[in-house]
C-alpha cells in the first residue's frame, strides 16, 4: 500500500516540475515580449509554408550575413568558426530600421551606447573567417515567424515588392523575442504574450 502512495507523490511531483519548467519558459518569453527594448529589423523572405504548423515566412536579416571583417575579435591566425555565441551590436538607422556596427565572438568588449543594442545570436563551427568579404550566418532564433492559415503565400509575394519589417524585443542579455510583423507603419500580425 505504501508504494502506491509513494507513486502517486511522485508522479505528482513530477507534474508539478514539469508544469513549474513550462510555466518557466512562458513567462521568461512574456517578459521579453513586454519589457524588452523594441528594435525594427528589415526582413527578406525564403519560404512561405510547415506541412505541420501552417503558413510561415522565413526571415532573413542584414544580420543574417555578417562580414567578418566586422567581427571585433577574431585571434590572429584563426581560420574558422569554432560553435559559439556572438553578440551583435545595433543602432538605429535614419530609416528607422536598426543595422549592424559590429560583433564579436563571446562577448561585447564594451557596453553598448544608450543609442544602440546587443542581439546575441550563436554560430555553427567551420564558418571561414579569412578574406575581407567572407561572410557568415549567425542564427538568432527570430528565423520564422508562422502566420494564420492562408496567409503566407499573400505576405511572400508582397515582401517581394516592398520592404516588411519585424519589430523585436531584446531583453538585456541579447536575447530576441519577435513581436510583430510590421508592412511599413501597419503592424499586420502582433505575437500574443501567452
Amino acid at each position: 500500500m505504501m508504494t502506491g502512495k509513494r507513486l502517486v507523490v511522485s508522479a505528482l511531483v513530477l507534474a508539478l516540475v514539469q508544469i513549474g519548467f513550462l510555466s518557466w519558459i512562458i513567462a521568461g518569453r512574456a517578459a521579453i515580449l513586454r519589457n524588452g527594448k523594441e528594435v525594427l529589423l528589415k526582413v527578406e523572405p525564403i519560404d512561405p509554408r510547415d506541412l505541420l504548423r501552417g503558413d510561415y515566412v522565413v526571415l532573413g536579416y542584414e544580420i543574417s550575413r555578417l562580414p567578418v571583417k566586422m567581427i571585433a575579435n577574431i585571434p590572429p591566425g584563426k581560420f574558422s568558426s569554432d560553435d559559439t555565441m556572438i553578440v551583435v551590436r545595433l543602432r538605429k538607422g535614419a530609416d528607422g530600421y536598426w543595422q549592424p556596427m559590429t560583433a564579436w565572438f563571446g562577448k561585447a568588449s564594451t557596453p553598448a551606447d544608450a543609442d544602440e543594442v546587443d542581439i546575441v545570436g550563436h554560430v555553427a563551427e567551420g564558418w571561414d573567417l579569412r578574406g575581407d568579404v567572407t561572410t557568415i550566418a549567425p542564427d538568432y532564433g527570430i528565423e520564422r515567424f508562422y502566420l494564420p492559415e492562408g496567409e503566407g503565400v499573400a505576405i511572400q509575394n508582397d515582401m517581394r515588392v516592398r520592404p516588411f519589417g519585424i519589430r523585436l524585443a531584446l531583453a538585456r542579455d541579447g536575447s530576441a523575442q519577435i513581436k510583430a510583423l510590421v508592412d511599413g507603419d501597419r503592424t499586420l500580425f502582433e505575437e500574443p504574450l501567452y
